[in-house]
Parts: structure tokens; sequence; C-alpha cells
């Protein structure tokens, strides 16, 4: 996949890859990264799912695309990590700078004279400001969703049919999802606008989307969701003036060609315990000479 000739995108958001369970895409988010020269990767928040972290399940897939990260410091790729609540704890480093690699809690970005305004998105969620504890045990309850959601499309993928999603036809027929989601979207669309920004990107709802609203004062804003790596596979990216959403599964050119065979799920490989994570990062690091040339700022 190396010697593909990749598309040169000015900017690729992606969000929710929740590395470290069971429900991540890493393989195929390591697929459509390799396809792809951005000159800004935003990271925006949930990447490495600190509050689920188990560190008896870490698979080599997962090593793999922060390794990949790592290598793009070399390549000029522009990266900002924007935190989310899943890795909140990595707001205390937030200015942390090393190389082209940086952590920001948000990020405006100046697109061919249109401001951006990209944030995770949880500081406007009700549950998460109220009731933390509650959104945590939903998010094990979401994981273990996930995890039976994958036994069941494995062996309807082995019997030769399609893919199914569990979350989704819930958060379909519950009104009560419905609402959240809307009241999530149309908090960061007013506060956007208030602010005068042209663009507002987020993700952590998993709800992949863009679209162009306007207010009374015939005011228009684009409000943008990069979705996630869990169920949706999808990506933004700005090129030549325009936003699109990238899916992975209708991707029908070489990341989805190269996409890897259906295999026996991983829910019982325990591959890493968290002193060979560690020391596998700490010899990332210590290869990776983009690591050795800069400086702390």
């Amino acid at each position: 996949m190396d010697k593909i000739k990749k598309r040169k995108v000015e900017v690729v958001v992606i969000s929710d890859v929740h590395l470290g369970t069971f429900g991540s895409k890493a393989t195929e988010l390591l697929n459509y990264l390799k396809t792809v020269n951005p000159k800004n990767l935003v990271l925006n928040g949930d990447i490495i799912d600190i509050w689920q972290f188990n560190k008896r399940y870490f698979p080599k897939d997962h090593m793999k695309v922060i390794k990949y990260l790592t290598s793009l410091l070399d390549k000029e790729t522009n990266i900002y990590y924007i935190t989310g609540n899943h890795d909140e704890m990595l707001r205390k480093f937030s200015g942390f700078k090393i190389g082209s690699f940086e952590i920001v809690n948000k990020l405006v970005l100046n697109l061919d004279g249109k401001k951006a305004w990209i944030f995770h998105g949880d500081v406007f969620d009700v549950t998460m400001k109220h009731s933390k504890w509650l959104a945590k045990l939903g998010g094990f309850g979401y994981d273990f969703l996930i995890l039976i959601n994958t036994l069941v499309n494995w062996f309807s993928e082995k019997l030769g049919r399609g893919r199914i999603s569990f979350s989704k036809r819930i958060k379909n027929s519950v009104k009560g999802a419905i609402k959240h989601i809307n009241n999530f979207e149309e908090t960061v669309i007013d506060i956007a606008m208030q602010h005068g920004y042209d663009y507002v990107i987020c993700g952590h709802i998993h709800q992949p989307k863009i679209k162009e609203v306007k207010n009374k004062n015939s005011k228009k804003l684009m409000y943008l969701n990069s979705g996630d790596w869990v169920e949706n596979m999808t990506a933004l990216e700005f090129n030549k003036g325009k936003w699109s959403l990238y899916n992975f599964i209708e991707d029908d050119s070489l990341a989805k060609e190269k996409e890897s065979k259906t295999k026996e799920p991983e829910l019982l490989k325990i591959e890493y315990k968290s002193k060979q994570i560690f020391n596998e990062l700490i010899k990332e690091f210590q290869i990776n000479p983009s690591f050795k040339k800069s400086k702390l700022k």
C-alpha cells in the first residue's frame, strides 16, 4: 500500500477512533490514512480511549496506527491532537508541542479566508456536563454492544449476509437519542454563529454530517461532524475550497480494495500488556528522527 499514489488534501479531520477498545476499526483507518497526504491532520478527540483502556487489550493493529501517525512528523504534516472526553487526561498537556505535533483543546484554522472552529464537542453535551459517571457507564455499555455486534457480523459475513449495526438501529428508533443529537447540533451552531465562524467542526456524537444552515439574518454557516471509526468509518476532507465527507464503507478505491480479509474477531486475543505498550512507544520515539530533532516548546 506504500506504493499507492496518495491524494493531496489540505485538511483531514478524524475523530472517535477509540483505540484500545474492541470496536475500533484501526486496520481500516490505517488503510485510509495511507491513501492521503494531508497538509493538516486534525485528530479531533477520543483517538485513544483512556476511559476504557485495558492493559490486557491493545492489539498490533492499534499500535500500527500510533506508529504511522508518528511517522508523519517527518513528512511536513501538521498534526493537531484535540482532546475529547475519552482522552480528557491529555487536557492537562494542552499547549504541548513537539515538532509538527501539538495537543490543544480547540483549534481555529484559516481556510481560504474563512474561519473553521474545531473542537471535540463533549463540552456541549449535557450528559457529560452534569452526569459524567452516567456517560462513562454508557461508554462501557456501548463498547459491550459493539463487542456483541462484532460477533454477530462475523457470523453474518460467514453466511454471506451483510453487516448490521445494533447501535445505529437503537439510535434511529429512540426519540430521546434523536432529540439529544439535534439539541447538540443546534447548540454548537448557535454559538459558532455568535462568534462569526464560517465552519464549525465536531465529533463526539458519532454522527457524520455536513450541512449548511442559515439564521434569521440570512447568515450562513456550515456544520460538520467527522463521525467515528467504530461504526461509520468516516472522515472530513477539505481541498480546493470545499469540504467532503469520506466514507470508507462506500470507498471503491484502493483503500477499500486493500481492506484486510474478514477474520475471526480479536475478542479474546491478548497481545499487549501495559509494559510492552510503553516499551513500544519509547522505542518508536527513539527511532523516529523527528523526535530527536524537535525541541519542546
